[in-house]
């Protein structure tokens, strides 16, 4: 769905709710990582691009003495209208229920002016809990609409909109997400992918506009919830794995060192790791490498670090084949050392890659369900969505490019 479209729906609920026009406007994308998964918040490499998909907030300042915040979004927790005492020092907002407007008030309560009451509307075309950063999409959003309603004193530059974006969600969504989402939501290019260096914050442009080559996203329709404990838990193994490595963080650990750390011995077939704790440094850390399951955690992301930087300059080159077997490899890194995959997400990307035409498929996003993401030769496209939904009949598929980031709707005077 086109951002006109969805502004246009963002603006005929606010007229039917508020019974008057909305006179500001922002809008920003969700995102659809082609590798690069689970790296971000350990000083990794990402490589998304943004979607043609949106979130659009539009209002107005309001003489109420609230914030009055609606979503269009059917699958938010209730209730869709919320009122809201403004911001302050002296009466700081909170995170609750309902758990959509959490993200809205982190955003309020980390802009760099004070915001005065307002009216506004919410509606968007990303799906929510499907792996394509929804609700990046909704902080950048609303704090481009807020750009807009409530100037700031000195222009905000793009990273500065970004980390503020990030640290809403940490603090209000307590979702201890990385950086790219809110990076790519606000810097997305169209025809582009974008190569973010999550250490230095350093980007890198590459070209994705091969008329001959398209991406295809399947929504598995399972949902995720990534607010819970499964992703609190992957972080924090990362974590200790590169405190017992005696690193900052697993960015800084190559496979050789991870590989010296352990021996491998087979009895009946099984393959039973034995940590030589003779190879970890001596910081009182040695027993908390606990098993092989933060071994395998660490595992993927270290790999998967070196597949990311491997893939844009392969893209670059147009080399889709080999692009296409970093994306296999991630995928079967993610589901089987990192255990973010699902039974749902494993059969669209099988049944992607049973089509001849099919470069590479993989899971996209945090994890637990939502879409994978397939790069196609454009002719076969429409056989390979045929073959996934004869296999995987909840699926809905829809072919993207690259868009634009976030940015500010003109209205014209009513």
């Amino acid at each position: 769905m086109t951002a006109d479209i969805v502004f246009e729906r963002a603006c005929k609920v606010f007229d039917n709710r508020y019974q008057q026009k909305p006179n500001v406007a922002g809008c920003a994308p969700g995102r659809v990582n082609l590798i690069g998964e689970h790296t971000d918040y350990n000083d990794g490499f990402v490589f998304p691009m943004a979607l043609q998909d949106v979130t659009v907030v539009v209002g107005r300042l309001s003489e109420n003495n609230v914030y009055r915040i609606t979503t269009t979004a059917e699958r938010a927790d209730l209730p869709h209208n919320i009122e809201i005492l403004p911001h302050s020092p002296e009466q700081s907002l909170q995170p609750g229920k309902p758990s959509w407007a959490n993200y809205v008030k982190g955003v309020i309560a980390n802009y760099p002016s004070v915001v005065p009451p307002f009216d506004a509307v919410i509606a968007s075309s990303v799906p929510l809990g499907g792996g394509l950063s929804s609700s990046a999409s909704v902080e950048v959003a609303f704090f481009t609409f807020l750009q807009q309603l409530v100037p700031t004193p000195n222009p905000i530059d793009d990273k500065a909109k970004a980390l503020a974006c990030q640290k809403a969600e940490h603090q209000f969504a307590n979702m201890p997400c990385g950086i790219m989402d809110q990076f790519i939501s606000v810097m997305g290019k169209k025809n582009k992918a974008l190569l973010i260096d999550c250490r230095s914050l350093e980007t890198r442009l590459v070209a994705m506009n091969d008329p001959n080559v398209v991406v295809l996203i399947t929504n598995t329709n399972v949902h995720h919830e990534l607010t819970g404990s499964e992703y609190p838990s992957r972080r924090r193994q990362c974590e200790e794995s590169a405190k017992v490595l005696g690193k900052k963080s697993l960015r800084d650990v190559t496979m050789e060192e991870l590989e010296g750390m352990i021996t491998r011995s087979f009895s009946n077939s099984v393959c039973t790791f034995i940590y030589q704790l003779s190879e970890l440094p001596n910081n009182g850390a040695r027993s908390k490498f606990k098993n092989e399951e933060t071994y395998r955690r660490a595992r993927h992301v270290v790999s998967e670090i070196t597949r990311c930087e491997k893939a844009a300059t392969v893209l670059e080159n147009n080399d889709y084949e080999t692009f296409g077997k970093l994306m296999v490899q991630s995928h079967e890194s993610l589901r089987d050392d990192f255990e973010v995959s699902c039974s749902e997400l494993d059969s669209v990307v099988r049944l992607a890659m049973e089509v001849d035409g099919v470069f590479g498929s993989r899971m996209t996003g945090g994890g637990f369900g939502g879409c994978s993401v397939s790069l196609v030769k454009k002719e076969v496209v429409d056989r390979v969505i045929k073959h996934i939904k004869a296999g995987y009949s909840k699926a809905t598929c829809f072919t993207t490019i690259a868009g634009d980031g976030a940015k500010p709707i003109v209205i014209p005077d009513q």
